[in-house]
């Protein structure tokens, strides 16, 4: 046989066996990555993928750590910039909203020019648009620096666990989102920590300064980066409107569902217009910018909804906790935050541990033990009865940590390696639109709560709901490996 046609003939095998409830990619003739993508797949260990990986979560650090602490500097900027507390939370929203309206489209973009030449220019971005938060005269200057940072900030976190992906061997994956998992933990339990220790020294434009070096230094950094080549594609422009449309019009309607809910409905309604054409229009392509192709797979839809559901229960728990503490149990504001730092830090601790339990056993089972260990938390949290002692509720906090752990990691992984590896950046932008609703929703949950029960009962009620949304997560999962181990049995 010639070499050529050697060549042409190479298959693309899986690098260890198929696990129940994962999906083979397909084995079909593809053209190898050359140079340092070619070694990246292989996994080899040499110093510059180490400097690629540490690039993509010192990416991914300064991201979440930047949104942390200027989360936790919302009262002192409204103050200092003499706007109302209600005003500030634009701050916030603008900030998501683009990260929602961002994430698909930044996702295809990766898939089409490379995926380290988009995450770089998110990177880019990111910094220069923290540099004009730091100088910031007022808030609409701040609101809009804000917005493009959650444009660069959708490229980071759409691409990076899919140029994980080409640094890692397939049965590192898990370890590999662990390693991801453990930045984003420490960066969540250190940023309120940092943000107060900033603004007892100095004024809060120094929150934004003072991530300029790190975000000069990842982007020096991305240059390690696998250089896969894209697919050139087009991107539909009027499928970017709608998609940019709908995103927005659903973050807006929440934030205004608790003063003007007619109006909130009304845009909930043009979201949900919206999202229809856009489905209606992607659907006969072949790569969609919202990833249908990869919905049509059992084992990546049940993820989606599953990471769904999760984030919503997580996210009315974070949200009910604080009020809790304070309004239920009479803790001050700063002791009620120093009792929610369990949480993320043992998500941070676990970490490490869930990305190698996630390589070796059933991510659906983990998943599911997951979820199960986060809903007793949060539904213990609820309903035990504290008599005036808040610190009972940390065992439970960090059992809702250790839950969160092994849910999240076991369920990114089950999802990438759902999708073929040509499609890591959709999977990568799902993975984030799925959170992000989640969260979203997490959020309109409390809202509605506060507004139809008494202050002192709704944070309680928020608990018990959360309890009950990661419950159904964690039996999503459960009924994904029950299902996925039929099949294989079948075909054993």
């Amino acid at each position: 046989m010639s070499p050529r046609l050697a060549k042409t003939m190479e298959l693309r095998l899986p690098a260890e066996p198929i696990r129940p409830g994962e999906k083979c990619e397909s084995i079909s003739p593809v053209r190898r990555p050359s140079g340092h993508a070619a070694d990246a797949l292989s996994g080899l260990p040499e110093p510059r993928h180490a400097i690629a990986i540490g690039s993509v979560l010192a990416a991914m650090v300064l991201v979440v750590l930047n949104t942390a602490v200027a989360n936790v500097a919302l009262p002192t900027i409204a103050e200092s910039l003499q706007v109302t507390p209600a005003m500030s939370i634009w701050i916030v929203t603008a900030y998501q909203a683009a990260l929602l309206m961002a994430l698909l489209p930044c996702a295809a973009l990766g898939e089409s020019l490379g995926y380290r030449r988009v995450f770089r220019w998110g990177v880019a971005l990111f910094t220069g648009a923290t540099l004009f938060c730091a100088l910031a005269p007022s808030l609409s200057w701040l609101i809009a620096a804000r917005f493009l940072q959650g444009l660069g900030g959708a490229a980071v976190m759409a691409l990076g666990i899919a140029l994980l992906r080409l640094e890692v061997p397939h049965r590192q994956l898990g370890a590999a989102i662990g390693w991801n998992a453990l930045a984003v933990g420490l960066s969540s339990a250190a940023g309120p920590a940092i943000g107060a220790a900033i603004l007892s020294m100095t004024s809060w434009p120094w929150l934004f300064a003072a991530h300029l070096p790190l975000g000069v230094l990842v982007l020096l950094s991305t240059s390690a980066l696998a250089d896969v080549e894209g697919t050139a594609r087009r991107t539909d422009l009027l499928s970017v409107v709608l998609n940019a449309g709908a995103f927005a019009s659903l973050v807006i309607a929440a934030g205004l569902l608790a003063d003007r809910p007619l109006l909130a409905g009304a845009l909930l309604a043009i979201s949900a217009i919206q999202l229809m054409l856009l489905v209606r229009r992607e659907m006969p392509k072949e790569a969609p910018l919202i990833p249908l192709d990869l919905l049509r797979s059992n084992s990546f839809c049940v993820s989606v909804i599953a990471s769904t559901c999760c984030f919503a229960g997580q996210t009315a728990g974070m949200v009910a906790l604080p009020f809790y503490l304070q309004n239920g149990l009479g803790q001050e504001p700063l002791m009620a935050g120093l009792y929610m730092i369990p949480w993320p830090l043992t998500v941070a601790i676990v970490a490490p541990l869930a990305g190698r339990l996630a390589d070796r056993w059933s991510t659906a089972w983990l998943c599911s033990a997951g979820g199960l260990c986060l809903a007793v938390g949060l539904g213990a949290a609820s309903l035990w009865p504290l008599k005036g002692i808040p610190f009972l509720l940390v065992p439970f906090t960090m059992l809702c940590g250790l839950g969160f752990g092994l849910f999240n990691i076991a369920n990114n992984r089950k999802m990438f390696l759902s999708a073929p590896i040509k499609r890591s950046g959709a999977a990568g932008g799902m993975q984030g639109t799925a959170r992000l609703l989640g969260q979203t929703a997490g959020a309109i949950i409390m809202t509605l709560l506060f507004n139809l029960f008494p202050t002192d009962s709704a944070p309680q009620i928020g608990l018990g709901v959360g309890a009950v949304l990661t419950l159904l997560a964690a039996l999503t999962s459960t009924l994904q490996g029950r299902r996925t181990e039929s099949t294989h049995s079948e075909v054993s």
